[in-house]
């Protein structure tokens, strides 16, 4: 397979979270946050278990490093989703959401210093650009910079976004030096164990089944859409510049403007429109001249 390949699954993967995170808030306000991660990982595992599981033993046995990098992609990211949702209950939405941009800087400074891998002065400048629209389309609210920074759960969404930046990166490391399909297994597999222990401590697991049950027409296509979009993004970074993979695949808020456009009739402001045009045409600048 080649980098177009790469670049248009990380399309796949910009399509699949736009349409899911819309399922995924619903889904957490109808089970809970911590109900929601073990549904769509726990799908994840028994779906990938059967194209896996013959590598499962030569994994634990084989190189301890390439064990070492799927699992500590599997923390890193759990801890990332936390924080993510800690910002979340601290802060606003609007708040939050235009920080989540800065993954894209922090996974391509990793992929640089870590695995040298670069990327040129032409595509550097598409992606700030992307990530400024990004940034301007998120803000749902009018700020001032002051007002902004002294909101609540601002540090820790900032902080989250770096961490999910390095647990992106880690994604992409994994899927190149194993499979794909693994490193998505390894991830699934950890933080399905971890929500299903803390639900089960929680004496909340229990409930949690028979939600699962009585919302299923929320939770399954969640499930596949979430999953699909994490398997397309690890086969894209695998293919596909790291940085330019992330930046491509974290646009999927540009599918969540459009349906809110689309669905909800909701008005932009004029630097949302703004913001708009510059991702959208970024988006297409950048798998173009990757190509």
């Amino acid at each position: 397979m080649s980098v177009s390949v790469g670049i248009g699954l990380a399309f796949v993967a910009m399509l699949c979270w736009g349409f899911g995170d819309f399922l995924i808030q619903r889904s957490t306000r109808k089970i809970g946050d911590w109900e929601t991660l073990f549904a769509i990982t726990g799908f994840g595992t028994i779906i990938l278990l059967p194209f896996v599981w013959r590598d499962i033993l030569p994994l634990i046995f084989g190189d301890s490093k390439t064990l070492a990098i799927l699992l500590g992609g599997a923390v890193i990211l759990f801890i990332a989703a936390l924080l993510d949702f800690e910002a979340l209950k601290r802060g606003k939405l609007a708040v939050v959401e235009p920080i989540w941009s800065f993954e894209v800087p922090a996974a391509a400074l990793l992929a640089f210093f870590v695995l040298k891998e670069g990327i040129d002065a032409l595509q550097i400048a598409v992606i700030a650009t992307l990530v400024f629209g990004l940034i301007l389309v998120s803000f749902r609210e009018k700020y001032s910079i002051k007002k902004f920074f002294v909101e609540k759960g601002v540090l820790i969404a900032f902080f989250a976004a770096f961490i999910m930046g390095a647990a992106n990166f880690f994604y992409g490391w994994g899927a190149r030096i194993s499979d794909p399909l693994m490193v998505n297994f390894v991830v699934n597999l950890f933080v399905t164990c971890a929500t299903g222990l803390y639900l089960v401590i929680k004496g909340k697991f229990g409930k949690m089944l028979n939600d699962l049950f009585l919302f299923r027409g929320i939770i399954l296509p969640m499930s596949i859409l979430d999953n699909a979009a994490w398997i397309a993004f690890a086969f894209a970074m695998s293919l596909a510049p790291i940085a330019v993979a992330v930046a491509l695949s974290e646009s999927y808020i540009i599918v969540a403007v459009i349906l809110g456009l689309l669905v909800n009739r909701e008005k932009l402001q004029w630097h949302q429109k703004i913001g708009l045009v510059a991702a959208l045409a970024s988006v297409l600048i950048l798998a173009a001249i990757t190509v």
